[in-house]
């Protein structure tokens, strides 16, 4: 993909999420590779992430930074999948209770459309694809899934957006009773990330 173009020296992460950024710079900060944020280009578009699938909204949003921008950028998309309601919110998670809707609006929303529902029919989980995208447009995508149970109330203070309500069985605690270290060994978005990072390693090494 980059063979011709010698090793990637920075990359732009294509999010104005601060907490997003917190992050993912955490997950790939160990590539010796210069980590760049949207707030850093203030002219860059806003991209519209009208697509039907997490990966094409990744897709979508890293090609036309990195076309903007002419920075190699990395974009994801996450969506939450809840059994009991056929799949929603699915790729709408960040505007479940609207456009403008806020992480608390959200939750709101997801808790007043499960109510009366047993534990055992709350079985949901998280999808995060990563995608980088060159500024001639190759790109490359990684996938990240973590399997749990929307609570039936919110606990935890840490994360965000629907981190208080994600239950992880394993743990007994929700995403948002975990430290950061612990969410960064198990989430979606981890594993989306490291499976990313072991894409970025040779391009940033130059062996690619």
């Amino acid at each position: 993909m980059h063979s011709t173009e010698g090793p990637i020296k920075e990359i732009l992460l294509a999010t104005r999420n601060p907490d997003k950024v917190r992050e993912l710079t955490a997950l790939l900060g160990d590539l010796g590779i210069r980590i760049r944020t949207l707030a850093e280009f203030p002219t860059s578009p806003e991209v519209e992430e009208d697509g039907t699938t997490c990966e094409a909204n990744a897709v979508k949003k890293a090609r036309e930074i990195a076309s903007a921008t002419g920075v190699p950028s990395v974009a994801d998309d996450t969506g939450l999948e809840v059994d009991a309601l056929d799949g929603r919110p699915g790729v709408f998670a960040a505007r479940y209770a609207g456009e403008s809707a806020t992480y608390e609006d959200n939750c709101r929303k997801l808790l007043k459309e499960l109510d009366g529902v047993p534990p055992a029919r709350r079985t949901a989980r998280f999808i995060t694809v990563a995608a980088l995208a060159m500024p001639g447009g190759d790109t490359r995508v990684a996938t990240g899934t973590l399997a749990g149970v929307i609570a039936q109330e919110c606990a935890g203070s840490q994360g965000f957006g629907y981190d208080p309500l994600f239950f992880v069985p394993e743990l007994g605690r929700t995403l948002a009773e975990l430290t950061a270290e612990e969410k960064n060994r198990i989430s979606h978005r981890a594993m989306a990330f490291r499976a990313m990072a072991e894409i970025l390693r040779p391009l940033a090494a130059g062996t690619l």
